[in-house]
Parts: structure tokens; C-alpha cells; sequence
């Protein structure tokens, strides 16, 4: 990259702004005992100002040398056991929780300048219930569970071109087809935090945190 190249990214940077129009109001006084009803309303509120993909989060964890990974996976669920997401066991997440079975989550809703942080340890569901969840799925999913190889390398397009074929006939033919390594994922939080972004960053941040006799919350500093 030029001088030129890396001043013009620079100067893009500078001009890009957030939160210039008014925000949701939030109290924290008035927040739930516990971080679950709290964290279903914003996700609806997120959805009902417009939010693309609301339930669509980021995912890290580490190998089993403590290297960082993240990317960005869907939220299945969000219940009294936890925050549910699916992946092949086989993939690198997948060899990830099997080393180290925690996680983080993060969720972004610009529309409304929110955040919620999760974090905790993973637990894996049974057979049965892993392939229910596939069974939710659309049809895409399905074939695209079919394929499974994920995270390894794919020498060509074409193969992956073949082998989502195939797999999207096979989906349509076979609705309740297996994907014997998918794995649906719950995240059992010792930790929860909801970020309200503030127009004059005055940002509040509540964070819920496990005990043995419930939850406990407290303010962060922005």
C-alpha cells in the first residue's frame, strides 16, 4: 500500500461517525434480577428499530494453546440453560471448546448503540438434540451441514460447487438427513454485560455476574 493509499484509509477512518442521532434511554435501576429477560427485550427492541440479522453474534475462543479465534455465527436460542449456537465438532471452533470449553459472545446493534457481552463455560448437547436443532434449519442449512469439511482447506471452487450440489439435492430428497458431527452449543453465562451507548459518551454499562445465590449487578465505568 502507497503513502497516498494509507493517508486516504486514515483520513476514512476520521470521517466515518456513530451514535449522532439520539439513543434508547436506559436505566439500569429499573433492570431485571437476571440477564435473560433483559437480553430478549433489547434483541426485540434491536429488530423493531430496523437492526439487520439482530441475532447474529460474535463468537471467540481460544485453541488449546490459548490462541484466539473469532467469527461471526448465528444465535439459536437464548433460554433458562443458556445461549445456544451450532457448529460442526470437527470444525475449528468445534476443536476449540473440545480443548477449552469456554466462550465469549458479543452482539451490536448500531441502530440502537447497544452491545451485550456474554461469557461462560460451554456445554455440548446430546445427539438428539443437536440434530433437532438441524431440523429447524432451512433446507440451506441442511445442505450446507451436509457438505460439513468446514475450516478445512478446499484445494478449488469447483469442489465446493460439486459437493453443495449434491448436498442440496440430498436436502431436498432427504429433509431429516443426518450431519453426524453437528453440534449444537450452549453457553452456560457466569458473566453478562449490556452496553447503552450515549450520544455524549456517557455510555452505562450493567454487568450481571453468576453467584451461588443468583446474580449480582453492578456499573462499569465507560
Amino acid at each position: 500500500m502507497s503513502d497516498e493509499d494509507q493517508r486516504a484509509f486514515r483520513e476514512l477512518l476520521r470521517t466515518l461517525r456513530v451514535w449522532e442521532d439520539r439513543l434508547p434511554h436506559f436505566d439500569p435501576e429499573a433492570a431485571p434480577a437476571e440477564p435473560l429477560p433483559l437480553f430478549q427485550r433489547w434483541l426485540r427492541e434491536a429488530a423493531d428499530a430496523g437492526a439487520r440479522e439482530p441475532h447474529t453474534m460474535t463468537l471467540a475462543t481460544a485453541d488449546g494453546e490459548g490462541r484466539p479465534s473469532v467469527r461471526v455465527v448465528m444465535l439459536h436460542d437464548a433460554d433458562e440453560h443458556g445461549w445456544h449456537f451450532a457448529s460442526h465438532r470437527t470444525s475449528r471452533k468445534g476443536r476449540d471448546l473440545a480443548a477449552r470449553p469456554y466462550a465469549a459472545l458479543a452482539f451490536y446493534w448500531p441502530e440502537v448503540g447497544r452491545q451485550v457481552r456474554v461469557a461462560g463455560r460451554v456445554v455440548t448437547a446430546g445427539p438428539e438434540e443437536s440434530a433437532a436443532d438441524l431440523r429447524r434449519r432451512s433446507p440451506g442449512a441442511l445442505a450446507a451441514a451436509l457438505v460439513g469439511r468446514q475450516s478445512e482447506v478446499l484445494d478449488a471452487y469447483e469442489e465446493l460447487d460439486r459437493a453443495s450440489a449434491a448436498a442440496w439435492e440430498r436436502a431436498q430428497r432427504e429433509p431429516d438427513a443426518p450431519a453426524p458431527t453437528w453440534t449444537l452449543y450452549v453457553l452456560d453465562p457466569e458473566e453478562v454485560e449490556f452496553f447503552q451507548g450515549d450520544e455524549r459518551r456517557r455510555h452505562v454499562r450493567l454487568r450481571y455476574r453468576a453467584t451461588d445465590d443468583g446474580w449480582s449487578r453492578e456499573l462499569l465505568w465507560p
